[in-house]
């Protein structure tokens, strides 16, 4: 379980091909990781992934990722100096500043336009067709780690709107956002459960 809420940046220091998977392995040069273990869950880029090797000399966490998830998500393009969010999986009795997040993403969604407004960034989010159902105004969403508002809906064009804050933008990747970039999605599973379920009533 996650919060949505990045703890800050790390780098990809390499990328190595297995049968069916590939290892990322990550710098812990902000000692986000000081105290993991073999089995921890950790979101890579709101990926929930888990740590498979701890290499305290060489200062790194290896990460293994299936073909499937490689499929589904941007880990599949990420290589060796490229920066990613990470956050830790949330402790029992830690104040929650965000939203539940799993970490269980459903696939990409486009970067459709983005605009600044003054040290604001505004950001207009292309959802995979049939998906945009899920999503309402002032819900969240859980993009690339982080739990953000949604301040907009439109169904017809399937976008979201979201608008990030300069804290936000310092702590992640979402600096370095452009037009036409894919960024991994999480659907509220709350939601999700509420919207098939009326769904099935209706249809009944």
């Amino acid at each position: 379980m996650y919060t949505g809420i990045v703890q800050g940046l790390e780098k990809v220091l390499d990328v190595r091909q297995g049968q069916g998977f590939s290892t990322l392995v990550i710098s812990n040069h902000h000692n986000f990781f000081h105290d993991v273990f073999i089995g921890a869950s950790v979101a890579i880029n709101g990926v929930c992934l888990t740590a498979t090797q701890i290499d305290l000399a060489a200062n790194q966490v290896h990460f293994d990722v299936s073909d499937l998830t490689l499929s589904l998500t941007t880990l599949s393009s990420l290589n060796a100096s490229d920066d990613v969010n990470v956050e830790r999986s949330a402790k029992v009795g830690a104040e929650n500043g965000g939203h539940n997040l799993y970490g269980h993403i459903e696939g990409t969604a486009v970067v459709k336009n983005l605009s600044k407004n003054g040290e604001t960034l505004h950001l207009d989010i292309q959802i995979p067709e049939g998906n945009i159902k899920y999503f309402f105004l002032k819900g969240f969403i859980g993009l690339n780690g982080c739990s953000l508002t949604v301040n907009r809906v439109d169904r017809t064009t399937s976008e979201i709107s979201i608008d990030l804050i300069p804290e936000t933008l310092r702590l992640t990747t979402w600096k370095d956002i452009q037009v036409g970039d894919n960024v991994n999605y999480e659907i509220d599973q709350t939601t999700r459960t509420l919207v098939d379920t009326l769904e099935n009533i209706h249809q009944r």
